[in-house]
């Protein structure tokens, strides 16, 4: 196995680099698709707007070649706009296209009388399906480490592996697809959750 991280300008390698060092492995940092090598595992670790991630990716060269990574069913994890940008569009940042890999689009928080927006902190993620092969171990409501004013909404329900409430809504926190998985939520900053979840996804026994 070998796992890369994409390196688009605006994203927190160092922590998930350092998580992945925890579970033994070595992660290469791609910043342009002659970089990837044989890379077995993608991850990208986003921060920051939808429009600017996706900017900086394809000025690197490497939109085609997520597209194509994702097309063919190869491991990819998406962390916060990581997870935003596989979908069509954003409320964000009108007119910028992201991915389209995952059918959906990206909606911004509903504003609520005492709702702090952008959501920060620790919350709870509800599985949809126990069965989900990265959410193995984890119990029926871990705790996870969000930092978001937007979230998707995907268009295929059973994509949707766990679900988040904030004030009185409820969101996507997660998504899996074949070798696909995306959250909202921060699992290298998200401490034993965040890690089991990320060896879920390596497939580390």
């Amino acid at each position: 196995m070998n796992v890369g991280i994409i390196d688009y300008g605006g994203g927190n390698l160092r922590s998930v680099a350092n998580a992945l060092r925890e579970l033994g492995e070595n992660p290469r940092i791609i910043a342009n698709p002659a970089e990837a090598g044989d890379a077995t595992h993608l991850i990208l670790p986003g921060q920051g707007a939808f429009g600017d991630c996706m900017e900086r990716l394809e000025s690197r060269g490497l939109v085609p070649f997520l597209k194509d990574w994702i097309a063919a069913d190869r491991p990819y994890f998406g962390i916060c706009v990581g997870y935003q940008i596989l979908f069509s569009n954003s409320e964000e940042a009108p007119g910028a296209v992201g991915l389209g890999t995952v059918p959906g689009t990206v909606r911004r928080f509903v504003d609520e009388p005492g709702l702090k927006i952008p959501h920060m902190g620790w919350n709870s993620a509800v599985p949809k399906h126990g069965e989900a092969r990265v959410w193995q171990g984890l119990g029926s409501e871990p705790y996870f480490y969000f930092v978001h004013s937007y979230f998707p909404v995907p268009a295929d329900p059973a994509t949707v592996v766990a679900e988040t409430t904030y004030g009185t809504q409820n969101f996507a926190a997660a998504v899996e697809r074949g070798n696909l998985f995306a959250c909202q939520f921060h699992p290298e900053k998200s401490q034993t959750a965040g890690i089991r979840l990320i060896r879920n996804f390596l497939g580390i026994d």
